[in-house]
């Protein structure tokens, strides 16, 4: 078991572009220090140039399979020289009538190196190693799919 934990720091403010509201704008602060510049989603009278709760889960979901697929590559024995990820998060109605990020898809492109290379049928059973064991992605209810090539 391991222990998780942030601060979240919000002070009253009026919105910066709409009267009658306030800010949504907050101030996450993270292991060592790390500062990140929160708000809701510009949809929902946040500023967009903060990042937002949807994009955290996202990044949290795509950082998690990524750092599962680079343990179970270097335990099978490939080098991994880089990965990238662009996640996309959709926020839909549910049938509960509310809203909610139904589903996540990650598209990795990961560059191997060394002499032993992997290939496609070893790379997709890493990425559904990392499916299966991502703490966030058995934490949520969306639907994550992982589109590589």
């Amino acid at each position: 078991m391991s222990v998780h934990q942030s601060v979240i720091r919000w002070q009253h403010a009026p919105h910066e572009s709409e009267e009658g509201t306030y800010s949504r704008n907050h101030r996450v602060t993270l292991n060592g220090d790390q500062q990140v510049a929160m708000s809701a989603s510009a949809e929902f009278k946040g500023d967009h140039h903060c990042a937002d709760p949807e994009q955290m889960l996202i990044s949290a979901v795509s950082s998690c399979h990524m750092l599962f697929f680079l343990a179970i590559a270097e335990f099978q024995g490939y080098q991994v020289e880089s990965y990238e990820d662009d996640p996309v998060g959709y926020l839909e109605r549910n049938d509960k009538k509310g809203m909610e990020v139904t589903r996540i898809e990650l598209s990795p492109r990961i560059t191997f190196g060394g002499d032993n290379m992997p290939d496609q049928k070893s790379i997709s059973r890493m990425h559904a190693g990392a499916h299966k064991n991502c703490f966030i992605r058995n934490s949520i209810t969306a639907e994550v799919t992982i589109n590589h090539l």
